[in-house]
């Protein structure tokens, strides 16, 4: 017999998961089994994916559903990793819990350069691993660098196409293939979730239309701070009314303050809107099927992609500009969906909006040049030790485009230290770093930045 472990953290990742199988994406195998897993920070109090409103129209696809944080058990799924010594006996655990056997496994995961996905994949180490990409960060590089005896072990990256004709950079030093999810399949399955679904107020009110709001925690990973982040959302609400949008849907992420709701909904009252807050758990591609808006409004939201290249609803970015700066250190995984929104879609302050972003091979925009040699050139100057072999393609696309648009998604102090187009020249440089080792001249751009930030 054969078995495939599928491990998913949230249901978008079970839903890509679900679409997946149905495409047959996966070869047939004897049995499927679901690990749920809950990374939130205090998992005792949130809710597993697999008794979330809409998973049970997934369940029928796996032969068993198990849990990965009773498995684990006291430890916490995003902090805990087996030591080499124990992992024989954890596997042994694990196949003796979810009656495995001795039969051979196959792994489908997501997020492997960290647990619990790396924690599986050290466990079965004889086990091939496909990797399912979350969103949008499947674009960027690996994030770290991967033990070459689990990197070298996944065959392929499975991907929904949410910028056509790009290619993920996600684990291609190990020569992983990329597959392309089909989108008919994926968008099947959140029509199964949608139907039946019992109507909300937002929809029994106004069935279509309005502004659509997706709100995102990014204080939560110290990006923004929180005053930041609800100014953030209040221009959300401001560009959506300016848009001529009075009905407004605001999606919050799940574990934001309830108080950002408050002043969204006194922000919309004042310039003679109404906000409604949708506040149970729904995947945003639902919402797009169930309320039909006629706008999709968020920072860097894998929703804009979805809601743009599936379902052909107008999208707008607000707030990149912000994050491009803010994001640190330069590597953070976060940078190349930024880059993407704001590289490809319209900005709502601008008062621009469109259906789907610019196609891969389309010009960027008024930067002249194409999106995979930024895309390259980014992920080149995030991990130029793990993607070397990008940098032909970066110094070739810094070398024909870099203006004042395409300045915007680098730092000049990284183009410097790589020797890229753009950076201070080689005399120019050693002056800095001569500077730099003084500690008068480190305590003075160490006030500076600390003011910068407040």
């Amino acid at each position: 017999m054969s078995t495939r472990v599928l491990c998913a953290s949230t249901l978008y990742g079970a839903v890509t998961l679900a679409a997946a199988l149905d495409s047959g994406c996966f070869a047939a195998a004897d049995r499927t089994v679901l690990v749920v897993c809950t990374t939130a920070a205090i998992p005792e109090t949130a809710v597993p994916l697999d008794r979330m409103p809409g998973f049970e129209r997934l369940r029928d696809r796996f032969d068993r559903v198990v849990s990965w944080n009773e498995a684990i058990a006291p430890f916490h799924p995003s902090g805990w990793s087996p030591r080499a010594d124990d992992a024989p006996l954890w596997e042994r655990y694990l196949r003796m819990l979810w009656e495995l056997g001795d039969e051979p496994v196959e792994l489908a995961l997501e997020s492997l350069q960290v647990p619990p996905a790396l924690s599986l994949a050290r466990l079965f180490p004889d086990a091939p691993i496909d990797v399912y990409a979350d969103g949008l960060m499947s674009y960027g590089p690996t994030r770290s660098k991967l033990d070459p005896l689990v990197g070298e072990r996944v065959r392929r990256l499975l991907h929904l196409d949410l910028v056509p004709g790009l290619r993920p950079l996600l684990l291609a030093e190990f020569s992983t293939v990329p597959e392309v999810i089909p989108t008919a399949a994926f968008t099947a399955v959140v029509a199964s979730l949608a139907e039946g679904r019992p109507e909300s107020a937002a929809e029994a009110a106004e069935p279509g239309g309005g502004a659509l709001l997706l709100g995102q925690y990014l204080s939560a990973l110290a990006i923004l701070t929180p005053d930041e982040e609800e100014e953030l959302h209040l221009s959300m609400v401001r560009g959506a009314v300016a848009e001529g949008h009075t009905r407004l849907l605001f999606k919050p992420h799940p574990v934001a303050p309830a108080s950002w709701t408050h002043a969204l909904e006194q922000e919309a009252a004042a310039l003679g809107a109404e906000l409604t807050v949708i506040d149970r758990p729904e995947l945003a591609e639902v919402l797009l099927l169930r309320l039909r808006p006629a706008l999709v409004v968020a920072c860097f939201s894998t929703g804009l992609f979805t809601a743009a290249h599936f379902y052909g609803v107008p999208v707008a970015r607000v707030g990149t500009g912000l994050l491009l700066e803010r994001l640190t250190p330069y590597e953070n995984s976060n940078r190349v969906p930024v880059t993407l929104a704001d590289a490809l879609l319209p900005d709502l302050a601008a008062g621009g909006r469109s259906g789907p972003p610019y196609a891969a091979g389309d010009p960027l925009g008024p930067a002249g040049g194409n999106l995979p040699g930024l895309v390259a050139a980014v992920g080149y100057a995030m991990q130029p030790k793990i993607r070397p072999d990008l940098r032909t393609a970066a110094e070739r696309f810094l070398g024909a485009h870099l203006d004042e648009t395409v300045r915007r998604y680098f730092k000049r102090r990284r183009l410097t230290a790589l020797g890229l187009p753009g950076g201070l020249p080689a005399p120019r440089r050693a002056v800095v770093r001569r500077l730099a080792r003084r500690p008068a001249v480190r305590r003075v751009a160490l006030r500076v930045r600390r003011a910068a930030g407040r």
